[in-house]
């Protein structure tokens, strides 16, 4: 991109000057084919459009036990990210809150490969719970720099009987939303996407 001229051929330097195809241009035979076969290249399948005997086969190739674990991982480690960006920028970052339930939702689809509705199920929870945990790691990482603590001294040492009401003194209405958003996503995200060759 030049901001005085606009968009830039890499190949020509030069603006582009072509209407639909570019006399320079070839394709890359290896990345099309890629693409054909790239699962979000293809449209999904309802898992009642799949046979019986496919839909077997699918099954066998799921993973819940390492789906679960796997989206656990991801969403603490989101979590975690939450807290400390929140507490680095003093602003808490709602949008982060998406940013988990889209990890928790591609980790447990990658690592599970699941169809059945519990995989979805899990995305979800995981994904919401790990957005209360990054709300509540942020509020412990602030106490920790108010009384000029450690972070991990503070979450020893911090009285767990008022976690409730900490948390719904900082609960702001837009906090529903994105907790909504994030435990959609996980929910969506988390199945298995199946392309016309896995299907047939």
């Amino acid at each position: 991109m030049n901001m005085e001229i606009g968009l830039i051929c890499s190949l020509t330097r030069e603006k582009a000057a072509f209407t639909n195809t570019c006399p320079t241009y070839s394709i890359d035979e290896q990345a099309a084919q890629e693409l054909i076969e790239n699962d979000f290249a293809e449209p999904a399948f309802q898992i009642d459009q799949i046979s019986e005997s496919k839909l077997k086969e699918l099954r066998m190739e799921q993973n819940f036990p390492l789906a679960v674990v796997g989206g656990f991982i991801s969403g603490i480690l989101g979590a975690i990210l939450w807290g400390m960006i929140t507490v680095a920028t003093n602003f808490q970052i709602g949008y982060m809150a998406i940013a988990i339930g889209a990890g928790v939702g591609f980790t447990i689809r990658y690592l599970g490969k699941g169809v059945d509705q519990s995989f979805g199920i899990a995305g979800g929870f995981i994904a919401l719970f790990s957005c209360i945990l990054g709300n509540f790691l942020s509020i412990i990482g602030f106490i920790a720099n108010e009384e000029g603590l450690g972070f991990l001294e503070t979450l020893l040492i911090f009285d767990y009987s008022y976690t409730f009401l900490l948390m719904e003194e900082t609960f702001q209405l837009v906090d529903l939303l994105f907790y909504s958003i994030a435990a959609y996503e996980g929910y969506k995200f988390s199945f298995r996407v199946l392309s016309n060759q896995q299907v047939i």
